[in-house]
């Protein structure tokens, strides 16, 4: 589970950023979008670099999602800024190949993502040169969508099609389910989630869904040789507490 800074109280970004790790969060995702690809505009390196360090220091990492037009041209941007995954969109950039070897080159894991509407065979020639593969749940450019119920079977062609280590899926609150029932049944191709609303919502039940994603988080992850990115692992984390009467997503 990768919790992502798009809904985050930017006056509050560090403190935010603390709870979600604390509650056992190990990756988080950073939305870059520049009016172009996307018609938000959202956040750059300056956002990433500012909590690269307390992300790095607390044994997590930084998930930096590009969606924007000409994604080579901000790779080392970011990569200065402190990013230890940069993820590219297949609908983007006619050279992805180019740039996956260029993120690469730059000391960060190589990602690809694709829209709902690309299909699955479309990262079928790029598994060894990507790193991690995302798979879109929502249309980019908006937190708040519903989530697409065939997301799941396509990541289950991804899987059948890539060998890249790591498949993350973007996605909103059904994508909890998912996340947790992958974390305690499972779930036979495991993936990353990333979603928002764990930036100023957490409860017993987020903290819970947190702590158990983070050690399968932590298992992806370390799946992937490319780079040092170092995920601390969530067994000496506490476990939140849990009443009998609290349920998981």
């Amino acid at each position: 589970m990768a919790p992502s800074i798009l809904s985050a109280d930017f006056s509050k970004l560090g403190a935010q950023v603390a709870e979600v790790m604390e509650a056992g969060a190990r990756v988080i995702h950073v939305d870059v979008m520049d009016g172009h690809f996307v018609p938000p505009i959202t956040m750059g390196p300056l956002v990433a670099s500012a909590i690269a360090d307390q992300v790095h220091d607390a044994g997590g990492g930084i998930d930096v999602h590009l969606m924007v037009a000409r994604p080579a041209d901000h790779v080392e941007e970011f990569a200065r800024a402190g990013a230890d995954c940069i993820t590219a969109h297949f609908e983007a950039d006619p050279n992805i190949h180019r740039t996956l070897g260029a993120i690469r080159e730059a000391g960060c894991l190589a990602g690809v993502a694709i829209n709902p509407g690309t299909p699955a065979v479309a990262v079928s020639e790029l598994g060894p040169y990507a790193d991690v593969v995302l798979c879109m749940s929502v249309n980019p450019g908006w937190g708040g969508q519903s989530f697409i119920e065939t997301s799941p079977e396509k990541v289950r062609r991804i899987r059948d099609i890539a060998s890249t280590p790591v498949i993350e899926m973007d996605g909103e609150d059904r994508l909890r389910k998912h996340l947790v029932r992958g974390a305690n049944e499972r779930f036979e191709h495991p993936f990353v989630g990333i979603f928002a609303r764990a930036f100023g919502e957490l409860n017993d039940k987020g903290r819970l869904a947190l702590h158990v994603a983070a050690k399968q988080t932590e298992d992806l992850f370390h799946g992937v040789q490319h780079t040092g990115l170092i995920i601390k692992s969530a067994d000496n984390l506490p476990t939140p507490g849990v009443g009998a009467d609290h349920q998981t997503y």
